[in-house]
């Protein structure tokens, strides 16, 4: 029942000293953050695809999946921006379980913080040099944001942290994407309260200091569906709910609304392959309605090598280790298909 203080952690700097982006990938990344940037602020068309494994795990299988992605996305990027899911932090309901590659760079060993941090900043350099393509992830714990600050392009905040005051003060302090995800009791009222003070200033205590943010003008919305008190999935990505939601902003005179749509989680009730008709009914809203097709920014797609999901020691490469996910072939086609219905 107390605190057993294992060992003292490096500062964020002296592991981003350790671990550097070369400067030719720190401009690949700001010219990334900027095309980005416009599809938030309403001066670009262009739609997000976010897309990746439930959990990066390994880190060659990740890296293979994106140099696949890269080549898609030559042929999409004249209406597709594509942002890697490289997740490094898995929440866990209960706690109990795989946390990710920050907690356990090797799946079936012990947790090991501070070779977590090399192995996630090891991964995410490798796929931005071979790929192009800067990633996403999610900040499940607000402090150690600073670690990866400089190689992200994207950051979401999950259900179960949305609410969290800490969550929305550090993201009030980033200057690239954030997505905050409706809670899973699906009270969108508690996600456009995050989104607004994400987009305000404050000051507050961070890393041992008190700092001072200017707030994030780039922080939006995901829909990811919620579960109600029986533990039934109930989705909100219908248009009923777009349409809402755009009620929603317009009420709340919250500036350049926008949504991503998680297609999978209480969305899909994790039936995986769903994620294939959920994209596509998202797109036939925005054909249907201007205002739906201007709030709607992009999908959240989980997707990786193999179909399905595995057991830890089943080591099928590519597979997922802990939610399913679309394999590449559904993948791929996917992604094209999207292109086309654009």
């Amino acid at each position: 029942m107390s605190f057993e203080f294992v060992k003292v952690m490096p500062t964020p700097e002296q592991v981003k000293n350790d671990f550097p982006i070369p400067e030719n990938l720190k401009e690949i990344k700001k010219k990334r953050d900027e095309e980005i940037a416009k599809v938030f602020l309403g001066e670009s068309d262009k739609f997000l695809l976010i897309i990746g494994p439930c959990s990066a795990d390994n880190e060659d299988a990740v890296s293979d999946y994106c140099l696949r992605l890269a080549k898609v996305q030559e042929k999409v990027k004249d209406k597709i921006i594509i942002i890697p899911r490289i997740y490094t932090n898995k929440p866990r309901t209960t706690g109990m379980g795989y946390k990710g590659m920050l907690h356990q760079p090797d799946p079936e060993k012990k947790p090991d913080l501070l070779a977590g941090l090399a192995a996630i900043r090891k991964m995410h350099i490798r796929v931005l040099n071979e790929t192009g393509l800067s990633a996403a992830d999610e900040m499940l714990y607000p402090e150690n944001y600073r670690y990866v600050s400089d190689i992200l392009s994207y950051v979401a905040i999950g259900a179960r942290s949305v609410e969290d005051q800490q969550h929305r003060l550090t993201v009030s302090g980033m200057d690239v994407p954030a997505g905050m995800k409706n809670p899973t009791s699906g009270d969108l009222s508690v996600m456009m309260n995050s989104v607004i003070a994400a987009k305000s200033g404050h000051t507050f205590i961070y890393g041992g200091y008190e700092v001072k943010t200017s707030g994030n003008p780039l922080t939006h919305t995901i829909l990811r569906g919620a579960v109600n008190k029986h533990g039934q999935c109930i989705p909100n990505y219908h248009y009923e709910d777009l349409i809402r939601l755009c009620d929603m902003y317009k009420e709340m005179d919250i500036d350049n609304p926008g949504v991503i749509v998680d297609c999978n989680h209480s969305n899909s009730n994790k039936q995986y392959l769903e994620q294939i008709r959920i994209a596509k009914e998202v797109l036939h809203s925005m054909r249907h309605s201007d205002d739906v097709k201007k709030l709607v920014k992009g999908l959240m797609i989980e997707s990786y090598i193999e179909s399905g999901c595995q057991k830890i020691e089943e080591h099928i490469y590519g597979k997922s280790i802990t939610d399913p996910c679309l394999g590449w072939d559904e993948t791929e086609k996917l992604i094209l298909d999207i292109n086309d219905l654009l």
